[in-house]
């Protein structure tokens, strides 16, 4: 049912134009070029996308224009999260979900709760759901960490929730969970340069940043991965590396945006409190993309 979870996927971002209104051009066209560049999945507003900044009128252009554009070429993962589970809860209910594979449910931030915290958390949202979901454990956005028993706990109750973005940073917590979760769970990566070493411990994928720009090279460097290619893996991978670092140097959106300005496919422009990165990122990222071959 969820083997269109093993690849690449993309946090897609969302376009604005120089008004700060949501640019439908420019999410068209990076719709296509992600289809093109041969990403397995699409997830739509997630933190790339600067989801928390959006109304829901534009939450609701967003997804149609996304919808419209695929043309059910693609997968499509909706992000639907927050730090109050009465209200994802609702969300869940109230929302149209019939164009989209599953749901991608960030950790609660903020309210830092405890592992108890998140396991009813996660019950909440395994009754409530009618997809499959995809827990996102994030502790450097949410301030605290579901650890992988909490995590393996969630993946034998909840039978629909299949799978976890994890971007804990933590490569030991990864394969405790990869090696204690059960058989059909999967482990997908929420860091770009860590995916290489995920997959080679047994997870089966990313939900990727960097893809928005690259998504040839980077869905290829991770198929590659999966058919145990380690030598044309880790070409693409170091092909890549200082780029993606580039990117998260001074915020992510920012960095992404930026360089798919470079690329000709969307502006530059993210919402406050989120500002464009600073001169010197932007400089290292264009002498990076000029003489990227």
């Amino acid at each position: 049912m969820n083997n269109f979870l093993t690849g690449t996927g993309v946090a897609i971002v969302t376009p604005f134009n120089k008004k700060g209104n949501v640019d439908v051009k420019a999410l068209e066209k990076l719709v296509k070029h992600l289809i093109k560049g041969g990403v397995e999945y699409i997830v739509v507003m997630g933190t790339t996308g600067e989801s928390v900044t959006l109304t829901k009128e534009e939450k609701q252009l967003i997804i149609s224009t996304v919808v419209k554009t695929n043309a059910g070429k693609l997968p499509l993962v909706l992000g639907i999260g927050g730090n109050n589970t009465a209200e994802v809860v609702y969300n869940l209910k109230n929302t149209n979900v019939k164009d989209f594979a599953a749901i991608l449910s960030v950790a609660p931030y903020y309210n830092k709760p405890n592992q108890k915290g998140y396991y009813e958390h996660y019950k909440a949202v395994s009754k409530t759901s009618k997809l499959p979901v995809i827990l996102y454990n994030v502790p450097g956005r949410t301030g605290s960490n579901v650890n992988w028993e909490t995590q393996v706990k969630i993946a034998k109750d909840f039978k629909n929730i299949v799978a976890t973005k994890e971007a804990s940073g933590n490569i030991e917590q990864i394969m405790k969970i990869i090696k204690n979760k059960p058989k059909d769970f999967k482990v997908i990566s929420g860091d770009d340069n860590l995916t290489l070493p995920v997959i080679a411990c047994g997870g089966v994928g990313v939900i990727s940043v960097v893809a928005n720009a690259f998504p040839k090279d980077y869905s290829d460097m991770v198929r590659a991965a999966l058919k145990y290619d380690f030598d044309k893996a880790q070409k693409l991978h170091y092909k890549l590396v200082d780029i993606t670092d580039q990117l998260f140097a001074d915020g992510n959106p920012g960095g992404i945006k930026h360089a798919l300005n470079k690329l000709k496919i969307t502006e530059p422009f993210v919402r406050l409190p989120l500002c464009e990165p600073n001169d010197g990122v932007k400089q290292k990222l264009n002498d990076l993309i000029k003489n990227y071959k």
